[in-house]
Parts: structure tokens; sequence; C-alpha cells
């Protein structure tokens, strides 16, 4: 596995979503979800390396700063899709702390990395972010907030996992004769 490979495909992917998701702002939550099996050409929880998943969060964390947004990282199913966020950013979202400490086949190994990695990592249940990015189909959108949607990024995959890309837009409301932003 080329692991500068995957460094630019993870920036670029990132970038190219920031750069789209003209909805998001300075403190704005970025989702992150991650099959490291995926991106190593296995299936789904079959192949989980913690130094890609190190990799990946280490690329990713400058990334996210450099834009003013936080980081949230979501778990797996097997500790319910829960989030490793920064405490400051629980206490500013007002979200609940959960009891769980990220494994790597119990989390995933991008959830362990960044659980290493934040200054202060929490566990949280549900966040509602305005953007993400969803590395090897662990299914994001029930933390991206409504109105979601898809957005086609240059970047396809990342090593072998297929990307797929969400941001948020304003919820269209009134009727024939109501005027929208673009």
């Amino acid at each position: 596995m080329n692991y500068d490979a995957i460094r630019k495909q993870v920036a670029d992917a990132a970038e190219e979503l920031i750069k789209v998701a003209c909805h998001s702002r300075s403190g704005d939550i970025f989702i992150l979800g991650c099959s490291t099996s995926e991106v190593l050409g296995h299936q789904i929880g079959k192949g989980s390396s913690q130094e890609i998943g190190s990799l990946i969060i280490e690329t990713l964390i400058p990334v996210i700063k450099a834009h003013g947004l936080h980081l949230a990282v979501q778990g797996c199913e097997h500790i319910n899709r829960s989030l490793v966020v920064e405490r400051d950013v629980m206490l500013q979202n007002r979200l609940e702390e959960v009891n769980v400490v990220p494994a790597l086949h119990a989390g995933g190994a991008c959830s362990v990395a960044a659980y290493d990695q934040f200054n202060q990592p929490v566990m949280v249940e549900h966040i509602t972010g305005t953007l993400g990015i969803d590395i090897g189909d662990t299914e994001i959108g029930m933390h991206i907030k409504h109105v979601q949607r898809p957005v086609r990024l240059s970047v396809k995959t990342i090593g072998e996992a297929r990307v797929t890309a969400l941001m948020y837009r304003p919820k269209l409301i009134g009727g024939e004769r109501a005027q929208h932003l673009k």
C-alpha cells in the first residue's frame, strides 16, 4: 500500500469537500467515517489496520484545523456509531458523553487513532455535522445535518475504498413566491 498516495487522497478529498461545502463555517463539525479494511481492499471489518487509521487521522487533523473546523470520527456499529470528539467540542455543542473507549475491532482504527491523537478525546453518542467524508461505506449520514446533499468528489477512492461525501444545505421553505439564496 502506498502511504503517500493515501495521504494525498485523504487531504485532496477533504480540501475539495470543504471548498464545495459553501454553507460550512469556522467552528462547524466535519464527520469522518472510515473502514481501514476497505482502504486495504478487504471487506469492511475484516482487515483493520491501526497503521492506516493513524495515517488517515494524522493527515486529516491539520487540514480540518486549517479551515477552523472540528473533526468528529465515527466508530463502528459495535460501539453504536458513537464518535470521538475533543472535549471542548462536546461542551460547546452540549453533547452527552458516553462511556466507551474505541478499540481496533470495536470502534475501528480511525476512531482509535483519533482517540490517541486528540488533545482531550471524549466519546459522544450523536452529533450533527455540516459535512463529512465516508471512506469505505461506513454510513455517516445519521451525523450530517438535514438537508443532506451528496457531493461527487474528484477523489473516488482512498486506497481501495470507495469515497462518498456529504454536505448539508439549508432547508428551502416557503411557497412558490419564496426566494432563496443560491
